[in-house]
């Protein structure tokens, strides 16, 4: 094509707008409306990030799993006993769960996390479980008929259920790292899916016990009562057993400094390498003769079980122990009292303060003697009133407890970037709460003995707690999400006394942490006057 025809090419073509800063205006302006765009932007990815979405579908998988191994498990039990192996297979469900729920109560892990856990072990692991060991046991039956039950369960089940097992304590270390900070939430995720595990695995044994008795026609069932009493009374902890050295070691790379790579893919290998032969040792008890099985666990399992629950308990005291640690700067800087820190680094004490909140706001109704109806609905109200004082408090110590841990994960240079804006939040939060929780936890920690060291300040009021007035004028309950005058009727909570308007109610403007890097001593006066 010649020179000439592509020049009277290009100027048959539109002329192509010239971006000019006086045009630019004139030029969007003439874009057509969004209905009726013939080119529309490529969503790549969108789909997934979408946080619904990701939950729906991987519930939706578990799910999947889940029909299929009850599926499956009913195929080898038949109806009845499924039914039976299902009903008696969720009694020590609850005990294991509340057991694992009480180590976790310093910082609570998120209840979504748990439910994940849980479902992972019941559904996912459990299908990979029994489809991976009845292929192994058929390939081995192949070669080596005789030793293919044995080899089955002493090698190739304690390999696959672990590794399925693991999996989901992984993704919560990889994809929850914020609420996976240590050994402690590290073997209650292991222990909620491992819960689960055992409850699907405990249904397929003992239906299977079920349908022996119905074909030997014994009056007793004493196959099924034997099986009950050694999977769910003797031994309910033996698969959380073995899935809390994994989570062990996966909380021990929580903790760990970013630069300890060796620390962080070593030691969680090596508690999943220990959960398989503590797995294996427990399947292979049966071939260790009469009283193989006794002796492994009295010898083996009782005493690991108890040297695991007292290495769980010591890493919640010490978490526990921590917020003393963490928390005294920011009472320093003005935004807890003196009293705070160590009166949350209690149990004790922070059931203590919940209890007695509840009691103040609570007061007693006293109606008029003519109108029993009212004195009633003033009962009502004043119950109403407790239990939202005591929620505010466990709040108020939730959040300092997550306050504490994030401080204490940037000391150990797991600062995320968005360090400052979290704990601004976390310090929004507990001044919200600070009207109720103050006084409650001051009171705690002079009755648990918790106060410093020659604090001598007249703060609280000695009886903090007798019936009273409300504590402010604007609705039936002292602390409410949205109500129009929370605090002391200030319609605006950002214009009152707090770190966002005037200064504290200790008559110093605390100087804002978070404006310095961590490290540096955010304040040097001393405690609030």
């Amino acid at each position: 094509m010649s020179d000439g025809s592509v020049q009277r090419q290009r100027q048959d073509q539109p002329a192509v707008p010239v971006l000019q800063e006086q045009r630019v205006g004139e030029i969007l302006a003439a874009v057509p409306a969004r209905a009726q765009w013939r080119y529309r932007p490529r969503r790549v990815g969108t789909l997934w990030r979408n946080r619904t979405f990701r939950v729906v579908a991987v519930f939706t998988v578990l799910a999947l799993c889940g029909v299929v191994i009850l599926a499956l498990v009913r195929d080898q039990t038949g109806t009845e006993g499924f039914l039976v192996g299902l009903g008696l297979a969720v009694l020590p469900v609850p005990v294991l769960m509340t057991a694992f729920r009480w180590l976790d109560r310093v910082e609570p892990t998120p209840w979504r996390n748990l439910l994940f856990a849980f479902a992972w072990g019941a559904c996912a692991a459990a299908l990979v479980a029994i489809l991976a060991n009845s292929f192994a046991t058929r390939w081995i039956a192949g070669s080596d008929p005789g030793n293919a039950d044995t080899l089955g369960a002493t090698v190739i089940a304690p390999v696959v259920e672990e590794s399925a097992k693991a999996a989901a304590v992984l993704l919560l270390f990889l994809f929850r790292r914020r609420e996976f900070t240590g050994i402690v939430d590290g073997a209650v995720a292991a222990g909620f899916t491992a819960t689960g595990f055992a409850f699907t695995e405990n249904i397929l044994y003992l239906g299977n016990a079920f349908g022996e008795d119905q074909q030997m026609d014994s009056g007793f069932a004493a196959v099924t009562v034997m099986t009950f009493l050694v999977r769910a009374v003797m031994t309910p902890f033996a698969h959380p057993l073995f899935t809390v050295l994994t989570g062990i070691g996966l909380g021990i790379a929580a903790s760990s400094a970013p630069g300890r790579r060796v620390r962080l893919i070593a030691v969680p290998l090596l508690g999943l390498v220990l959960a398989m032969g503590m797995h294996a040792l427990w399947n292979g008890s049966a071939t260790f003769g009469r009283y193989g099985f006794y002796i492994v666990y009295g010898a083996f399992m009782v005493p690991v079980f108890s040297l695991v629950t007292w290495q769980v308990v010591r890493a919640r005291r010490k978490e526990l122990r921590s917020l003393a640690v963490e928390l005294p700067a920011y009472a320093e800087a003005g935004w807890l009292t003196p009293d705070e820190p160590r009166a949350l680094a209690s149990m004790r004490a922070r059931a203590l303060a919940r209890n007695a909140a509840r009691r103040r706001y609570a007061v007693s109704a006293l109606g008029h003697p003519y109108h029993p109806d009212y004195a009633r609905v003033r009962a009502k109200e004043a119950k109403e009133r407790g239990r939202a004082a005591a929620r505010a408090v466990a709040e108020y110590e939730a959040f300092a407890t997550s306050l504490a841990s994030l401080r204490r994960q940037a000391g150990r240079g797991r600062a995320d970037p968005d360090f400052a804006a979290r704990e601004l939040e976390l310090l929004h939060h507990l001044w919200q709460r600070r009207e109720i929780a103050g006084p409650a936890l001051a009171y705690a920690a002079r009755a648990t003995h918790r106060r410093p060291p020659g604090y001598t300040a007249a703060w609280p009021p000695r009886q903090p707690y007798a019936a009273g007035p409300r504590p402010y004028a604007g609705g039936p309950t002292p602390y409410a999400y949205g109500n129009p005058a929370p605090y002391n009727g200030n319609p605006n909570p950002y214009s009152g006394p707090g770190p966002y308007g005037s200064p504290n109610p200790y008559s110093s403007p605390p100087p804002y942490p978070t404006t310095q890097p961590y490290g540096q001593q955010p304040y040097t006066g001393g405690p609030p006057a």
